[in-house]
């Protein structure tokens, strides 16, 4: 059996894809988590908290564009 997330996004079949994206979109859920804990340590530094509430939003952004994508390969 060969991978999804191996093959060349043209070569790919519309299962392969939507396989793709959703091992996309638990790696995410894993960066996630991670960026929830850096949230937590209370760096206590300004520009970094910044930069990490920034991260939180592009990553959730991303994760809701992608499970659109997902989506719209299933019809």
């Amino acid at each position: 059996m060969r991978s999804a997330v191996l093959q060349l996004p043209s070569a790919r079949t519309a299962n392969e894809s939507r396989k793709v994206l959703r091992a996309a979109l638990r790696q995410l859920e894993r960066a996630e988590i991670y960026l929830a804990a850096v949230t937590y340590m209370e760096l206590d530094d300004r520009e970094a908290e910044r930069a990490v509430n920034q991260l939180r939003v592009d990553l959730q952004s991303l994760v809701r564009y992608l499970g659109e994508r997902r989506s719209s390969l299933r019809e």
